[in-house]
């Protein structure tokens, strides 16, 4: 089943009349108590926005996160009585989209989970209308870059290096393809964020999704990435060597 929101909260009472109040408003809404719940709960549905205390019980909001990022990109929106500004940045830091202190008022929270929302669904109407273009250009042409032991096709959003060929997904696509353009340079987060997404609301955490997903198609060992490097807090650079 498909929900709008998954609200993980250990204050029971406050999250029951959370997800309450937004299913008034047509937010469709579950909510949880700890991180296992809520990994059970998004192996079981898709959610478009998580609404993430960081005080659980048995595990940290913090590290539910991390997990979550490992293989999601799905807005989180941190909501916390702890106030120092430590506390957002590392909120923020490992993937979170936006953090909400407590207490805060319910209206208050439903316009700014309505306004995300908004804009998750803006993103993927405009991705269904560019893929819908992209089925229609691959009918069109077949085009297919090489450079060193680097290739990628146009049309089937297949990629090789060494001795490993990938499928992409298009966002994948998209980000390798930015990263093949500007081969040898080092690619800034920013110009990542608007060649690939067209928007600066997805957090560091969505990239480096995309770039370990990368790197576990084709690095030899994902785990010391010789092809796609990291260039601390700045960006990446997609490394081709000649005639390998």
């Amino acid at each position: 089943m498909h929900y709008n929101c998954l609200i993980v909260d250990d204050e029971k009472e406050l999250a029951q009349m959370t997800c309450e109040y937004f299913n008034l408003f047509d937010v469709t809404s579950i909510w949880t108590d700890s991180a296992k719940g809520c990994e059970e709960l998004l192996a079981q549905h898709t959610v478009d926005i998580l609404l993430l205390d960081i005080n659980l019980q048995e595990e940290s909001g913090f590290a539910l996160c991390k997990k979550i990022r490992e293989n999601s990109d799905i807005p989180i929106l941190f909501i916390s009585a702890r106030q120092s500004d430590e506390d957002i940045l590392v909120a923020l830091n490992i993937g979170g989209d936006d953090y909400i202190k407590k207490p805060f008022s319910l209206n208050i929270l439903l316009a700014k989970v309505r306004a995300m929302l908004k804009r998750v669904n803006n993103i993927k109407s405009n991705e269904i209308q560019q893929q819908d273009l992209e089925d229609v250009d691959v009918l069109q042409k077949r085009k297919i870059l090489r450079e060193g032991h680097v290739w990628l096709d146009e049309s089937t959003m297949r990629v090789g290096a060494y001795e490993k060929e990938a499928q992409l997904k298009a966002k994948e696509f998209k980000l390798f393809s930015c990263l093949f353009e500007h081969r040898n340079t080092i690619v800034t987060k920013e110009v990542l964020f608007n060649t690939v997404w067209g928007d600066a609301f997805f957090s560091d955490g969505t990239l480096n999704v995309h770039i370990r997903k990368l790197r576990e198609k084709l690095e030899e060992n994902p785990n010391e990435p010789k092809l796609v490097k990291t260039v601390w807090g700045t960006g990446y650079i997609l490394k081709i060597e000649e005639n390998k």
